[in-house]
């Protein structure tokens, strides 16, 4: 289809599809869009809404992002498979059609934190096993890893492909958005076991203390998914299809990678290829404790995206960047937790908890001057940050306003997710569970008092901020006790 394009005005432009009705009508005042990004109002008895203030009079830009965490940056989690299509308005609308793929991906990103727990606790076993000097048992680890990857994918896979219509309906899809969603979301359910294989592979390679490989494959994948991508849609003119077909090959190019990393293992140490009951179970016991961990984690999230949501609409643009902003802090402080999560596994496997409590009395002390390097960048960029994302006066304000609580909680957060970093590696999974469960119990709360009292955004981020708080508090006072430091090849 054609898109074309009617300028009223300079701040309001008509899109329409061939010769139909228009599909959009873009004008000043109203609702804001995110950053950039035009969104589709809910639909009204003619043509729907959506509004774009201070609209440049000649370019329209739409931006889709997909973005799933794994891979490792020098201990850094890195984005494995970051998709960026930035597309100017113009007379073709391959580029737009692929906002139908936003409930689809909603959807896979939810299964990939869900399932994460498949790289944490593989981290923590193999690390254990080879501090004990257990290489073969390792490798043997590494594979049953993979059988339940490959397994859960592909049930998960089946599960969604058999609900996708009601899944896409509940994540908002209607009418043409829904059906380039069922198709986006039908050819990406062929990468699900590769992604989480990916994860297992990350999570040996983790323990083995290699953070090299698994930040080639992060690059190499995207690179690769990026031109595939490019190629398809620009030089052949493909469509949605092409975008999910285009991450499934580089999905499984990934897992290609670290079944022929493992594989090597499996061929030096003698170790058989068929699936081990018990230990995939202890496997999947792990992962429960972690999923409840990532169900309160997400909960929380959740919960003040739809109060910032009721606030306002400038309000809920800021919160948006703000929160951005915290999320790619967390994710640079996030690489004290993934060397916490190998170097106390290592040391416990070893029969050291001495060295256990050393290395993570270290750990602590670089998540908290690396939070307080953090808020220092963030305080210093305030007076520019805001205009790189909005160029409206409330929504800058606000956003350089939430700033301030972005930077202030940073030292908190190294904190954090350093003990984060160490209880996985000692595989104290249980805890780790119930006190995220503790925090967001004390989130909720607070962050619906603040719709109910109408008290603002900033007393939003202080709900954000309590939550850290105690989550800090409950963890220090775990690792103060020796509960946590269980030494031998497992964790009994």
């Amino acid at each position: 289809p054609q898109l074309s394009i009617d300028f009223v005005d300079p701040v309001t432009v008509r899109l329409s599809w061939d010769a139909g009705e228009p599909d959009w009508v873009l004008e000043e005042g109203g609702n804001l869009s995110l950053y950039d990004t035009v969104l589709q109002a809910p639909a009204f008895d003619g043509p729907d809404i959506a509004i774009l203030r201070n609209a440049p009079p000649n370019r329209f830009f739409f931006r889709l992002r997909e973005q799933e965490t794994s891979g490792v940056l020098g201990g850094l989690n890195f984005l494995r498979d970051s998709q960026m299509i930035d597309g100017t308005w113009g007379a073709s609308a391959n580029t737009m059609i692929l906002d139908t793929s936003a409930a689809s991906q909603a959807l896979l990103l939810i299964a990939f934190a869900v399932f994460i727990f498949l790289a944490y606790g593989t981290t923590s076993a193999v690390s254990r096993l080879l501090g004990a000097g257990e290489h073969r048992q390792a490798a043997h680890q590494a594979v049953q890893s993979l059988w339940l990857a490959f397994g859960v994918g592909l049930v998960i896979a089946a599960v969604t492909y058999l609900a996708r219509d009601a899944l896409i309906s509940l994540m908002g899809g209607t009418g043409e958005t829904a059906v380039n969603a069922e198709i986006y979301l039908r050819i990406s359910l062929l990468g699900v076991p590769p992604m989480l294989m990916v994860l297992a592979g990350v999570g040996y390679l983790r323990g083995l203390q290699d953070t090299k490989r698994p930040l080639y494959v992060a690059v190499g994948t995207a690179v690769f998914n990026l031109v595939v991508e490019l190629v398809l849609i620009y030089g052949f003119s493909y469509g949605i299809g092409a975008s999910a077909l285009s991450t499934v090959i580089a999905q499984w190019i990934g897992a290609g990678a670290y079944c022929w990393w493992i594989a090597r293992a499996v061929t030096q140490h003698d170790v058989g290829l068929a699936p081990d009951w018990k230990i995939i179970g202890k496997l999947a016991g792990a992962g429960v404790d972690l999923l409840m961990r990532t169900a309160a984690l997400r909960g929380g999230i959740t919960v003040t995206v739809a109060v910032a949501a009721r606030i306002g609409t400038d309000d809920l643009a800021a919160h948006e960047i703000a929160f951005q902003i915290w999320s790619i802090l967390a994710l640079s402080l996030d690489a004290v937790a993934i060397a916490a999560q190998a170097m106390i596994g290592h040391a416990l496997g070893a029969g050291d908890a001495h060295e256990a409590r050393r290395l993570g009395d270290r750990m602590i002390q670089w998540g908290w001057w690396g939070g307080f390097a953090m808020a220092a960048i963030v305080f210093a960029l305030i007076p520019v940050l805001p205009d790189v994302f909005s160029d409206d006066p409330e929504v800058v304000s606000l956003a350089a306003f939430l700033f301030i609580h972005v930077a202030a909680w940073q030292p908190v957060n190294g904190i954090v997710f350093a003990l984060d970093g160490i209880l996985i590696g000692a595989g104290d999974l249980r805890f780790l569970a119930v006190a995220m469960v503790t925090a967001t119990a004390v989130l909720v709360p607070w962050a619906f008092s603040v719709l109910w009292l109408d008290l603002g955004i900033g007393w939003l981020w202080g709900a954000l901020g309590a939550w850290m708080t105690v989550r800090a508090a409950t963890l220090l006072w775990r690792y103060r006790t020796d509960a946590w430091a269980i030494t031998g090849a497992t964790r009994a």
